[in-house]
């Protein structure tokens, strides 16, 4: 998954804000590939909350020869969607107790 540049999206009669990317490759006889993504919006702990776009996107033989590395693939999409990725999405950890560095409680 990756983030992006936030865009506006219309969702069910609102305007929310997109801000991260993901997407799944189905490759047909090492010749094409097509895309399945979404693009999410986040909720106030900067987790994955809906989904406010998703579709498929081709990509034709002559670019799939030039696919050596996932961030070929990744720009290709966002290039394709016209949006522009500013890194890797993690999701964000709870942690409801610091863990502490005491090596006399092990």
């Amino acid at each position: 998954m990756k983030t992006i540049e936030s865009i506006k999206i219309w969702d069910n009669g609102q305007i929310k804000t997109a801000s991260v990317l993901d997407a799944y490759a189905n490759v047909n006889l090492n010749n094409n590939a097509s895309f399945n993504y979404f693009i999410y919006d986040l909720n106030e702990n900067q987790e994955l909350n809906h989904v406010l776009a998703s579709g498929t996107i081709y990509m034709n033989s002559e670019i799939y020869q030039t696919w050596e590395q996932d961030d070929i693939a990744w720009d290709f999409i966002a290039n394709s969607l016209n949006l522009i990725i500013t890194g890797d999405y993690t999701d964000p950890q709870n942690i409801d107790e610091p863990v502490e560095n005491n090596p006399e409680s092990l």
